[in-house]
């Protein structure tokens, strides 16, 4: 998959589960559950044990799912990352060595970023999309919504701190996507193998992003001439 259509596929389904578990079993099971509930994306945390390679086999076993690598620190850590099949890479902060490495390697990535300045300075350097991190210790949708404002262009992934509650305002305020952790995995299901509840969880997320945007719509639609 190109990373055009890597792209299109993020904002499609507008949610990126982030899967930040102890082992590799963990992150088997966390990935298959979520894919379960709808949504083929799944960004595995550099934090995981021996995360490149549950990346490579993922990516060899589970083609229609988009393997990304969360928490990329440096071009060493990208390259292994891309090395075993990641299509995106993403960070809680920005990196232009890691942006434009991504950029050489065909790959979508998402720098973190926080204040407007570095939101800018992410965009300029040829980000796919902008990671908004953390977003709820800043006001969440608030927060985007005032980033929005001034910063229309930039497409922006609100992540940390999001839950079911706040999903579909965070999308309503302007966001193009969502990053998801425990909310969407919870430690508890991941250790029981509670598979159907991580399914759940990922259906009732999708839902409230597919409704605030059939809301977006609406209104957008309201606002055009009647011919």
């Amino acid at each position: 998959m190109k990373r055009e259509e890597v792209r299109a596929r993020i904002e499609e389904i507008g949610i990126i589960p982030i899967v930040r578990v102890s082992t590799a079993e963990e992150a088997f099971f966390a990935a298959e559950a979520v894919a379960c509930g709808g949504i083929p994306i799944v960004e595995m945390a550099m934090t995981v044990q021996g995360a490149a390679d549950v990346i490579s086999e993922l990516a060899r076993n589970a083609p229609q799912m988009i393997v990304g690598a969360g928490s990329v620190l440096d071009v060493e850590m990208a390259r292994v990352c891309v090395g075993a099949g990641a299509k995106f890479l993403t960070s809680e902060g920005f990196d232009a060595e890691v942006v434009e490495f991504a950029g050489k390697a065909g790959v979508v990535v998402l720098p973190g970023a926080l204040t407007p300045t570095e939101v800018i300075r992410a965009w300029k350097a040829s980000a796919d999309f902008v990671k908004v991190f953390p977003c709820a210790e800043m006001g969440g949708e608030i927060y985007i919504r005032a980033l929005k404002v001034a910063l229309s262009q930039v497409p922006m992934v609100a992540a940390g701190g999001v839950t079911l509650s706040t999903a579909g305002n965070l999308i309503l305020a302007g966001a193009a996507a969502i990053g998801v952790g425990r909310e969407l995995i919870p430690t508890e299901a991941i250790k029981e193998r509670r598979a159907g509840w991580v399914c759940e969880l990922a259906r009732r997320f999708l839902g409230h992003v597919q409704d605030a945007r059939s809301r977006t719509a609406a209104w957008k639609g309201s606002l055009s001439p009647q011919k």
